[in-house]
């Protein structure tokens, strides 16, 4: 699980906003972008080019998600 000080200060590398973090699931989520970023070890791979799609779908059940518990991203 990652230190809530330090999501605050994570961005996305290619826009440079703010992730939402879904630690029970192991990743942070650009939800502009529809991208995931995996956590591995603790360690978030923030490389673009090995951020994964997120379709329609899917993003629509993190933002609910994200909604259910409470986690919000100011953009």
């Amino acid at each position: 699980m990652l230190d809530s000080e330090f999501v605050s200060i994570l961005a996305c590398p290619e826009d440079k906003g703010p992730l939402l973090y879904f630690a029970e699931e192991g990743f942070l989520y650009n939800p502009r972008l529809q991208r995931r970023y995996e956590i591995i070890d603790d360690i978030p791979v923030m490389l673009i080019e090995e951020a994964k799609a997120v379709d329609d779908a899917e993003h629509a059940r993190l933002m609910e998600s994200a909604k259910a518990k409470g986690i919000e991203l100011n953009f």
